[in-house]
């Protein structure tokens, strides 16, 4: 065989270890973390998953209607603070739940006995984190809002601090540029942020979190003008006697899952500045205009916001998270 021959075949025998060397050594794209979750997780380690949540849950919201928006908003402030991993749910001190910004959150004892019924069907199998993703599902369905499906496989964080949610997680008087960031962050976009906030057609505040725009708006001594005159004076003035009351966030409908918060933001009887915001931004105002004249599209999009809101920073690997058998505590 000639010299050029053998040169040849070396030539092409380097390239070829090289081109695999390069295969090997060029990092794997990893699957997202919410492309492991699955609507058949639980199938055969606890079928009955599904049934017990959602029996839980009309349990619980047959006794107080309050709880479906309290539920929704817990899954919320699950969701923004290191994803949803049931980190809103564990208890000790410095924990996101001892926040100032959790000070008003419940839905805890919904949570407890819904694991404890879990854990006696179905020991160490379900994540309080699936538990508190469902229960948002059925609590919007109790309250008459729509039906979604809800993949699971979500693992419980061990982690939860109470400074990362004060910092976090909005106290409705935010801008409309630091929301779309902040939801821009999670994944989310401007429609979901005016989506998600139509949850606000149920629930409640208390007063504190809206008393600057009663009698001195940003330092002016003088209410803020965004808000209705007649909702201010007869209506909100009386029912905030003190800080701690609450008012609906919806004074029309309050107990309807429908498209009334949308219409009170045209008569600027938005509870909250983040509410009526919304309305006088350019950004979202169409966005708020369309929802609101369509409730069908209000329903659908609401479904697809909340599976979004639910897959944010999801734990789904066997080396990340946990699945605890109390939701107040990370297992021993």
């Amino acid at each position: 065989m000639g010299v050029s021959i053998l040169f040849a075949l070396l030539v092409l025998t380097l390239e070829l270890f090289m081109s695999i060397n390069a295969s090997a050594a060029k990092p794997v794209k990893q699957v997202p973390a919410e492309a492991l979750l699955s609507f058949r997780h639980y199938m055969k380690t606890c079928p009955q998953a599904e049934g017990i949540i959602q029996q839980k849950v009309v349990d619980w919201l047959e006794k107080d209607f309050t709880l479906a928006a309290a539920i929704i908003r817990l899954h919320f402030h699950d969701c923004v603070v290191r994803g949803c991993d049931a980190s809103i749910l564990l208890n000790h001190p410095g924990s996101e739940r001892r926040a100032f910004a959790s000070y008003t959150l419940r839905g805890f004892q919904v949570m407890d006995d819904i694991k404890a019924e879990l854990e006696r069907q179905c020991p160490k199998t379900v994540s309080c984190a699936d538990i508190l993703t469902a229960a948002a599902r059925d609590a919007t369905i109790m309250a008459g809002g729509p039906f979604w499906e809800v993949p699971f496989g979500r693992r419980d964080g061990k982690i939860s601090i109470a400074r990362e949610a004060d910092e976090i997680v909005p106290q409705g008087h935010e801008n409309i540029t630091a929301l779309i960031q902040l939801f821009n962050e999670k994944g989310l976009n401007m429609l979901d942020l005016v989506t998600l906030s139509g949850a606000h057609t149920i629930g409640r505040s208390t007063c504190f979190a809206f008393k600057q725009r009663l009698a001195n708006f940003n330092g002016t001594r003088k209410p803020d003008p965004s808000l209705n005159s007649m909702y201010l004076n007869f209506f909100l003035k009386r029912n905030c006697r003190k800080d701690s009351d609450f008012v609906f966030l919806d004074a029309i409908t309050p107990k309807t899952f429908d498209t009334q918060y949308y219409t009170n933001l045209h008569k600027k009887l938005g509870l909250l500045s983040t509410d009526q915001l919304l309305k006088s931004d350019v950004r979202t105002s169409p966005f708020v205009d369309a929802l609101g004249s369509q409730p069908s599209l209000f329903e659908s999009q609401f479904a697809a916001s909340m599976v979004k809101l639910g897959n944010v920073q999801v734990l789904t690997r066997p080396n990340e998270g946990e699945i605890r058998v109390n939701c107040n505590f990370v297992n021993a």
